[in-house]
């Protein structure tokens, strides 16, 4: 079978046909199962042991916040040290496993969560407030990313990196494990990046400290309880859900942390990697850490591009799920001559889009939580002052977190709505007098993630490839919705470390380069 599992067969996750009556009615009596497990007790798993303490964290569903989703206990400072201690006793013997055992267990999960989409789906939907195709499409990513990278490492061991022998010589670069990695994945995909973070340090040999989001819990739990189904050894994955302020610095800090996977806010990013980069008393290694840090995302349309496929993706981009994604588009840069024309179509097709709970597979539905929903409208009242309101810019139903798609036009480059990360449903538009200058627009932000460019003008397109700065450019579609395999996701400057999650090279950020050479 695992010959089988090669790059070269490879195949992205086909998502479920909700056209399809008979899928709707099984994610309906996925949704419906799940419904009854509401309220339930979940533990800190170490070494595959379960503790339930009394300080716990409580899920609500954003969608209707008078529904609790479950109770997740808090993993102590005393019990972070316990986690810490048994992922570095279980190194010493997993990483001795063979490339091929350890992508095998990637292997069946993947095909476990094939077999039970619809059971992953209904969480994302009741825990972080998802739509049918949205949340559906996050647990085809969580399985590309344990296909791909189970794959990748059955590549990399294959290559053993050959280097050049002399005639006396024999010599091999082979890549064996770090230690133990804290693994922070975020909310926005809390399923997908925490299987991403989690699995591809996994399956290089090293074993991990998952603390999942404390929105999210119950669905990193359900990924956890899975890899357990597959038969992954106790202690390999470690599951230490709780407050930042209590595990976050420490283990961070811990001289026996070797790596930190981290996907969140800049302002969480920046303080992991400074305090990373302290050595600590008995620390013997200099850190990594694999950060994504989100982005001010943007779409440059020049006057030649089709622009009814502008408006879709510019409108696709901004509020696909809210707007909470590292890659939305919540800028778009338009050339003056097609700007008022462009503008017509974009609040057209917004004003299309319903807002509702996504259990009822509204297009768009709740934030996240009220500390989100009221930042987002704090930046909305900022707007105000800044640009001109539009369309938008009040809250949705009162039964959950909801904020009606907002749309600010004329906005300054330079104005905070087009500086800072609002990661909501806001989208800020910009006059530039000409293409060149909507690419200077685009480029005057501290991030650089994703980045879109609308033209039929091929010398344009190839000056944009060579001046937009970020990781991940797109030409003519939308900034979000990465593949794994197609389009290795990372950025540039205060969006994070570049890490390019979804790709071969990924692997290599948890491994170390060991040459040995043979005299004969």
């Amino acid at each position: 079978m695992l010959q089988t599992k090669t790059l070269e067969t490879f195949a992205n996750e086909k998502d479920t046909d909700f056209s399809q009556q008979g899928e709707v009615e099984a994610l309906k009596e996925a949704i419906a199962l799940f419904r009854n497990q509401l309220e339930n007790d979940y533990p800190v798993i170490i070494g595959g042991k379960r503790f339930y303490t009394e300080d716990k964290i409580t899920s609500i569903n954003p969608g209707n916040t008078k529904e609790i989703i479950g109770h997740m206990s808090k993993t102590t400072q005393d019990m972070a040290e316990q986690a810490i201690q048994t992922a570095t006793k279980t190194f010493e013997t997993w990483k001795q496993v063979s490339a091929e055992e350890r992508a095998s267990y990637l292997f069946k999960a993947a095909d476990l969560m094939r077999q039970r989409r619809h059971e992953f789906s209904a969480v994302l939907i009741l825990e972080a407030g998802k739509n049918y195709s949205e949340a559906d499409a996050e647990v085809s990513e969580a399985i590309d990313f344990m296909e791909f990278y189970g794959r990748s490492m059955l590549q990399l061991e294959e290559d053993r990196h050959y280097v050049k022998s002399v005639p006396t010589e024999e010599n091999r670069l082979t890549y064996i494990p770090l230690g133990v990695g804290f693994i922070v994945p975020p909310w926005n995909f809390p399923l997908a990046i925490c299987t991403g973070l989690t699995v591809s340090a996994v399956v290089t040999g090293n074993t991990t400290l998952v603390k999942p989001a404390s929105v999210t819990p119950i669905i990193a739990y359900k990924f956890v309880e899975l890899m357990e189904e597959a038969g992954l050894p106790d202690g390999v994955i470690n599951f230490i859900p709780g407050d930042s302020s209590v595990m976050g610095d420490y283990l961070t800090g811990h001289p026996l942390t070797r790596f930190i996977s981290f996907t969140g806010s800049k302002d969480v990013g920046l303080h992991i990697n400074e305090l990373a980069g302290k050595t600590a008393k008995g620390q013997k290694w200099i850190k990594r850490v694999n950060a994504e840090m989100g982005g001010k995302d943007g779409i440059v349309i020049d006057e030649t591009a089709d622009l009814d496929k502008a408006a879709q993706s510019i409108v696709s981009s901004a509020f696909s799920f809210q707007g909470q994604k590292c890659s939305a588009g919540s800028r778009a840069i338009i050339v003056e001559s097609v700007y008022e024309e462009l503008i017509e179509k974009v609040i057209q097709l917004t004003t299309e889009l319903r807002v509702g709970n996504g259990e009822e597979n509204y297009c768009m539905g709740p934030v996240i939580d009220e500390r989100a929903y009221n930042t987002i409208l704090n930046y909305i009242e900022i707007g105000k002052k800044e640009a001109r309101l539009v369309l938008g810019g009040a809250p949705g139903n009162s039964e959950g977190y909801y904020i009606q798609p907002t749309i600010f036009i004329d906005a300054a480059p330079d104005s905070t709505i087009m500086q800072e990360e609002i990661f909501g449903p806001v989208l800020a538009i910009a006059k530039a007098k000409d293409w060149e200058e909507a690419i200077e627009i685009y480029n005057n932000t501290e991030y650089g993630l994703t980045g879109g460019f609308f033209s039929s003008n091929e010398e344009r397109i190839q000056e944009a490839v060579q001046r937009m700065y970020c990781g991940n450019l797109y030409i003519n579609r939308n900034v979000t919705g990465a593949l794994v395999g197609v389009h290795p996701f990372g950025g540039f400057n205060l969006s994070g470390t570049d890490s390019k999650a979804g790709s071969y090279d990924y692997l290599k950020l948890f491994s170390q380069g060991k040459l040995h050479t043979i005299q004969k």
